[in-house]
């Protein structure tokens, strides 16, 4: 498995980078996120990489960030009838903060806005990696200072309704609602209203 390429870049295309490492020339597929974070070539530059071997052909794909090479993976390996090509273009299509709100608040019309992803795709995709990518969101918030005490509050009644067994979008939308209804809510009893929901 090649997990990183570091080296000369040579040439920097939207969708394609062509490297020297240790005197061999590779050419690697990259999303329009990673294109933008790279300098113009002539640079040294190290990409994170994932090699995908099909029968005709070995693809190597290359990412800025780990995150960006941790969502490929789950597409490519999760979904079925996503595939290499159509992972790059969602990653060109959305930032991963934004994929990753679509797939917890199941908003399928704004996934399918991505060029080449339909209707019925982004609804599978939503399917398959909701609760994946759903609970790593909750952590990924529980662990950064959060804007208000209310979304702290948000925050603690989600990763409690998850411990007790709940789907961590149906634990969000019921949380979400029973502040609305209640904005000073305390913990307790914004976790009792949103057990109530479901």
């Amino acid at each position: 498995m090649i997990s990183s390429l570091e080296g000369n870049l040579l040439s920097l295309l939207p969708t394609m980078v062509e490297m020297e490492v240790g005197g061999v020339g590779y050419e690697v597929l990259i999303p329009l996120s990673t294109h933008d974070r790279l300098p113009q070539p002539p640079a040294r530059v190290r990409l994170l990489t994932q090699l995908v071997v099909r029968e005709d052909a070995h693809t190597l794909y290359g990412f800025a960030t780990k995150d960006e090479r941790d969502l490929f993976r789950l597409l490519i390996n999760h979904v079925s009838g996503v595939g290499p090509k159509l992972a790059l273009a969602i990653l060109s299509g959305a930032t991963i903060p934004h994929f990753r709100e679509c797939v917890v608040n199941n908003d399928s019309a704004a996934l399918s806005k991505i060029k080449g992803l339909g209707r019925k795709t982004a609804e599978k995709i939503i399917l398959e990696l909701r609760d994946k990518i759903g609970v790593s969101a909750v952590w990924e918030a529980s662990a950064k200072p959060c804007s208000s005490t209310a979304d702290s509050i948000a925050n603690d009644a989600v990763l409690a309704l998850i411990a007790l067994g709940y789907k961590q979008s149906d634990a969000l939308t019921a949380v979400r609602a029973a502040q609305r209804a209640n904005p000073e809510v305390t913990l307790e009893e914004l976790i009792r209203a949103a057990l109530r929901m479901l």
